[in-house]
């Protein structure tokens, strides 16, 4: 673009529907059967070029965004819809900008008004989040441009702000046109802690429930397994998981997630001991609680195993931080903000470049993701950013599109036959992700949501 693309937008409507768990999911502390997902179309005007609709979903996942306990998962998805109010009136009619810059402009004033309001700071970015995608889908709609080729080109008007001030100076219009999209992508199959790891076992929908016969339909090679917080126990669950994997999936490639259950570094230590002698993971995704990620030095731990921030990962300079307390990894997730994620992986480059060698990483983490607009989004994200696996567990602990209408379901099944199969579950073969269907006008679907199947924003924690 030889010009900042400056544009208004003119309108945000939102919408919620209920998504059924087909099996429950146990992370951490919780255990996830039902959710609501939020749906949000925004109408975008850009002076001499016209006005386009632009979509994005997420589901409103309780004790994630707010593991507080005196807090109940209908108050954590009503401090969601806050988050999504607050900036859907600071968007609305504002004066012409970037998407970027619209972004920046309002990120700190809404964590504020946020933080003012009881909400966590993940809880707080996850209306932008949402609001972001949607608009940055107008704007590649207007332009017809896909996703890929709009980030390539900077027309979402990345530079220099104080809000990273870090990253001054970096060449973003350069970085962004170096970037290739990957065109496939590995499922990273998560194993929850209440997951069958020994029988082959599939469901009445014909879908698989246990491990083994996950491996057996879909091939997988990258797994995440889920810990509980307790050394010992984890230890013992984790040594069946990996004699399956080491059976049934051959050279498999595997990483932890402990979603903040670690209460403390003593406790960490032993888990880390006991992972002397087992096949090594990648990394270890989020121990700690957030309070304590940023609180002090992880040097005394000496970690054998790269530890990746996700829940710790709540405001644009997390990262920062957390790299001066031992943290080398932080997650790609569409929940916590695009514009974090692109920042994210700019600083992993550069300090990589600084340092010579490749210390500091990033991965793609799933909020269970369900098919369709909020699904292909975050894998386009990845895509972008190089991730060459993602997690992806919606589409195993999810029922994918049944809760959608019958016209948008289908419509998402012709739109992207690579991605779907006929009764739109996920087309994984060989355990990957062919992406092809993403790279089309627009931010990553050819289809849109049905917003006459939606029920009112203020009724989504009524969904639970």
């Amino acid at each position: 673009m030889d010009e900042p693309v400056q544009l208004t937008v003119r309108a945000i409507e939102t919408g919620v529907r209920s998504v059924v768990m087909r099996l429950p999911f146990r992370f951490g502390a919780a255990t996830l059967t039902v959710c609501p997902q939020l749906f949000v179309r925004a109408q975008v005007d850009v002076a001499g070029r016209g006005t386009a609709l632009g979509y994005g979903a997420e589901l409103m996942v309780p004790k994630w965004f707010d593991k507080r306990p005196e807090f109940s998962p209908a108050a954590n998805v009503q401090h969601l819809v806050q988050s999504v109010e607050l900036a859907r009136a600071a968007y609305t009619n504002d004066a012409p900008a970037t998407p970027f810059g619209l972004f920046c402009r309002h990120y700190a004033d809404l964590g504020t008004a946020a933080a003012a309001a009881g909400l966590t700071e993940l809880s707080a970015a996850f209306g932008q989040a949402v609001i972001d995608r949607a608009v940055i889908d107008a704007v590649c709609r207007l332009f017809e441009l896909s996703f890929f080729a709009g980030a390539r080109a900077n027309i979402f008007g990345l530079g220099d702000t104080p809000l990273a001030a870090d990253l001054q100076g970096w060449n973003w219009n350069a970085w962004l046109a170096d970037l290739q999209p990957l065109r496939q992508i590995d499922v990273r199959h998560t194993v929850g802690l209440l997951d069958e790891i020994e029988t082959v076992h599939y469901a009445a929908d014909g879908l698989p429930v246990s491990l083994p016969a996950v491996i057996e339909r879909y091939g997988h090679r990258y797994f995440k397994i889920k810990l509980g917080g307790t050394p010992a126990d984890d230890l013992e669950r984790l040594r069946s998981v990996l004699a399956v994997l080491g059976e049934r999936a051959g050279e498999m490639r595997y990483t932890l997630d402990a979603n903040e259950q670690y209460a403390d570094l003593d406790a960490l230590r032993e888990l880390l001991r006991g992972l002397q002698g087992l096949a090594p993971p990648l990394y270890l995704e989020q121990p700690l609680p957030r309070e304590l990620s940023l609180a002090g030095s992880l040097s005394s731990l000496q970690s054998p195993v790269a530890l990746l921030m996700d829940e710790a990962d709540g405001t644009l300079d997390a990262f920062v931080r957390a790299r001066e307390c031992g943290w080398s990894g932080v997650s790609s997730k569409g929940c916590k903000g695009l514009y974090k994620a692109l920042l994210n992986r700019a600083r992993c480059e550069r300090w990589n470049r600084e340092q010579g060698r490749s210390r500091y990483f990033m991965s793609a983490e799933d909020l269970t993701c369900q098919a369709g607009v909020s699904l292909q989004q975050d894998l386009a994200l990845a895509a972008l950013l190089g991730l060459t696996h993602s997690e992806r567990n919606g589409h195993h602990y999810g029922a994918g599109l049944v809760s959608a209408s019958a016209t948008e379901r289908n419509a998402f099944v012709i739109a992207h036959p690579d991605l779907y199969d006929s009764t739109a579950h996920l087309r994984i073969g060989a355990g990957a992700l062919h992406l092809d269907s993403l790279f089309n006008t627009g931010f990553a679907h050819g289809a849109d949501p049905d917003f006459t199947n939606l029920q009112p924003l203020a009724s989504a924690a009524a969904l639970l």
